[in-house]
């Protein structure tokens, strides 16, 4: 399979690049009709002449809203290839003239080197072999990823991480181009002219149209028309038997229509950096929370070399955006009957040891962290109260975000009249970007809370039934029940949400009624069975007392009087008379 690329901003060559400049998709998108791009006629029996073999006998190049497509030829059905581009007919490093490609080594990545063989082929014009196709590539002024945002435009996206991740991206770039500028003196009839500018530009055109491969980085004409959705399926395979990259078609398209893959399970910020465009609803969004050790924190530096010496656990970000020790990616929540991931357990364990307020539970993390894989804070707190407040930092930290991007994105709803054409367009990529972000914020506080108000109301059961085994006090039945649920792994949230804080609080609720009820069964009961049956318990201290056998009397039968029967008169009925005789 292959895979987009994207540049690296922590100064590696790049692990994954972006494909296409579009805009707004939805997937109802490729229902929409398009019409055959007539400066594109010759272009795809170029192509397939300089190959040697069909390219696609499906598609066509087309234009839609929003630039340059693929359009279904004719009719396609699920599981047809839609194209093959053999890989002599890709643009990689290795194209570039041998003695560039040494000089520079390992010194620049893959997509500075293809950036380079860009300007070259541009720089030979007409006599370029790859002219057809060098031609149809974006201009400068059709791109709109951010790294081409002046000040004024990035303070519109100041809220997002995407504005630091592209001030990176922009060193980043001019780092590759010094490098290669030093190598220039050797090569000056290749790459004397290059300018910041330029380079930059042609990064761009490779990082929002190539793919990994075997080759390192490659630009696969024709199918960098394709444009996305994140709704498709479909991706860009490759080959190696075959020597080949090609496209297997996940849904079926009548004559007329736009054919849409997806580029890569990306956020809006990933693709707004990359590719330049966002989309109004991605649900590949997330949104990037830094947590920060404050400088009054007396246990600041113990807390800092415990987060050094142990690593925290965290998941890989697709999206390649550069992070660190205190930078978490919060995404899609969906509840556990949806079998989805609720926060993640990275941000959690930050928040344990930012709440942990003495050196001996500080110790404890370590201890643990020693004794198991080495990740920290994978447990609750021993300390219930003190596991809350890791809760609840984190709760009052998602909340403060929420207010300050409702105020970014407020600010961007207001008329603003010198915002016309180019400017405006990103004033609602920008728009999109940070509403996708408030969204998860907002699915991630609902989790949060939800799980919070669970752990209060455990903690106050629990609470109520150590001071009661401590005062030697009679228990309420309400909070026997409340307790035995726990302890039987039923949630008392309707969601009933799995977390390792609740099985922490059940653990602590099996513990007490083994101290205060050692004989009451506790089995292992699934989510969704029915509370179980409580034995009737004696109050403590009342003896029982046995319930007294008095006879019961017994009483007379009533008797009723006989009564007689009543004599009633037979009526007297009268006597028919004879017929008479006829006259």
């Amino acid at each position: 399979m292959s895979y987009r690329i994207t540049f690296s901003n922590t100064w590696r060559p790049p692990r994954s690049l972006l494909a296409r400049l579009c805009c707004h998709f939805s997937f109802s998108t490729r229902l929409a009709k398009c019409y055959i791009d007539e400066e594109c006629n010759e272009f795809l029996p170029w192509l397939e002449h300089r190959a040697g073999v069909e390219i696609s006998s499906l598609l066509s190049i087309g234009k839609s809203a929003y630039g340059r497509s693929l359009v279904a030829r004719h009719p396609i059905k699920p599981g047809d290839c839609l194209f093959k581009v053999p890989y002599n007919v890709q643009l990689a490093p290795d194209n570039l003239p041998r003695g560039i490609n040494a000089l520079l080594g390992d010194n620049v990545g893959d997509v500075a080197k293809v950036a380079l063989l860009i300007l070259y082929e541009q720089k030979l014009g007409k006599k370029s072999e790859w002219a057809p196709y060098i031609t149809r590539l974006p201009r400068p002024e059709d791109m709109h990823s951010t790294i081409f945002w002046d000040d004024n435009e990035l303070e519109m996206i100041q809220q997002s991480s995407l504005h630091q991740e592209t001030i990176m991206h922009k060193l980043f770039v001019e780092q590759e181009y010094l490098t290669i500028k030093e190598a220039s003196f050797q090569f000056s009839e290749i790459i004397q002219d290059v300018t910041l500018e330029g380079f930059k530009y042609a990064c761009a055109l490779v990082t929002s149209r190539a793919w990994e491969s075997s080759r390192g980085v490659s630009m696969i004409p024709f199918a960098d028309f394709a444009n996305h959705s994140d709704l498709s399926d479909t991706t860009v395979l490759g080959s190696e038997e075959k020597q080949l990259s090609e496209v297997i078609a996940d849904y079926g398209y009548a004559p007329g229509d736009q054919v849409l893959i997806r580029y890569g399970k990306f956020s809006n910020a990933r693709l707004l950096l990359d590719f330049g465009f966002t989309l109004p609803c991605n649900k590949y969004d997330q949104v990037q929370v830094e947590l920060t050790i404050p400088h009054e924190d007396k246990l600041r530096q113990l807390k800092l070399e415990l987060l050094s010496r142990y690593q925290t656990p965290f998941l890989k970000d697709v999206n390649g955006f550069s992070s660190s020790e205190n930078s978490f990616a919060l995404e899609e929540v969906r509840s556990a009957d949806a079998q989805g991931r609720g926060i993640p357990q990275s941000i959690r364990a930050f928040a344990r040891v930012l709440c942990s307020n003495s050196p001996q539970e500080i110790n404890d993390l370590a201890v643990e962290a020693a004794e198991n894989d080495g990740r920290l804070a994978r447990r609750p707190l021993k300390d219930n109260i003190r596991e809350i407040q890791a809760h609840q930092f984190l709760l009052s930290k998602i909340t403060e975000l929420i207010e300050e991007y409702n105020a970014s994105i407020k600010s961007l709803e207001l008329p603003n009249l010198c915002m016309v054409g180019k400017l405006d367009s990103r004033r609602q990529m920008a728009q999109y970007l940070l509403t996708g972000e408030l969204h998860r914020l907002k699915a991630n506080r609902l989790w949060s809370q939800m799980e919070n108000d669970d752990l209060d109301l455990a903690l106050g059961h629990t609470s109520s039934l150590n001071q009661a085994t401590q005062n030697h006090l009679s228990l309420p039945f309400s909070t026997l029940c409340c307790l035995y649920k726990l302890s039987s792994s039923l949630h008392l949230h309707p969601p009933k949400l799995k977390s390792t804080r609740i099985y922490a609080i059940q653990s602590e609720a099996r513990r007490l009624l083994d101290v205060t009820l050692p004989d009451l069964p506790k089995p292992d009961l699934p989510i969704g069975l029915p509370k179980p049956e409580l034995p009737t318990l004696p109050q403590p201290g009342l003896p029982t007392l046995p319930m007294p056998n008095l006879p019961l009397p017994e009483l007379p039968k009533p008797q009723l009087p006989t009564l007689p029967k009543p004599q009633l008169p037979l009526p007297e009925l009268p006597v028919p008379l004879p017929p008479l005789p006829s006259p």
